[in-house]
């Protein structure tokens, strides 16, 4: 998530307010001197975390520190225990193999939703109108968590409808970017989209990318992806 994705969510939740802490300024404070930041600077009342939770400099800070602290200190504590997906204990760590192996859709079983960004919209150079299939282009955020390149069967987001989609992510083998790109043929849409601040979710992984050696080659694939979308 970026930042204001997280704020947005924790905002959706009810939260009056979200102060996200600058790590700069934090990243070497130990354990006490964190936790004194918190209960003399944010009036802290109840502090929540997960059951593996680590802070401090060096990461030498653990729940069971914390778990006596808020005991010390009158602050309520409230740790959030271990998911597991099938062998797995669901992570960050986990869920960014996932989207590096294309796996979509195991990773919105733990996300609790598809894998998304939101970007602008930006002039491309219109390349799918000559082949028959006009796309819009997004470069991929690069604080995002990197995803497999290929192509995905995704959702579209535009003035409050949602479009199916066929997107390719990554730097175009046959008319190569030097970024990573994010280009959809939207499927039964015809309208501009240029400076518009669109989500992008993503649904299921097709195919890997391919360099074609003709334009030819490359208009069958795209229309046999979007045979499968409009088919799934």
């Amino acid at each position: 998530l970026t930042k204001s994705e997280k704020q947005y969510k924790l905002l959706s939740t009810g939260a009056d307010d979200v102060r996200i802490l600058e790590f700069e300024k934090i990243k070497n404070y130990s354990p006490e001197e964190f936790l004194g930041y918190l209960t003399n600077h944010m009036e802290t009342k109840k502090i929540c975390c997960g059951f593996n939770f680590r802070f401090g400099k060096g990461a030498v800070g653990d729940t069971a520190l914390l778990r006596r602290y808020c005991k010390e200190k009158g602050i309520e504590y409230f740790e959030a225990s271990e998911v597991k997906s099938g062998d797995y204990t669901a992570s960050t760590t986990y869920i960014k193999e996932l989207l590096a192996k294309g796996d979509v859709i195991g990773a919105a079983k733990l996300l609790g939703e598809p894998f998304s960004f939101t970007a602008e919209v930006v002039e491309g150079d219109k390349r799918g109108r000559v082949l028959g299939f006009p796309t819009i282009n997004q470069i991929y955020p690069e604080c995002k968590t990197e995803l497999k390149f290929g192509v995905y069967h995704t959702k579209v987001e535009i003035d409050g409808e949602v479009f199916d989609g066929v997107t390719n992510v990554g730097v175009r083998p046959t008319f190569k970017n030097d970024f990573v790109s994010a280009e959809t043929y939207i499927l039964d849409f015809d309208g501009d989209c240029y400076g518009k601040e669109l989500k992008l979710s993503f649904v299921e992984y097709i195919r890997g990318e391919k360099k074609f050696e003709s334009a030819e080659e490359l208009i069958g694939e795209i229309t046999k992806n979007v045979e499968y979308v409009r088919n799934k």
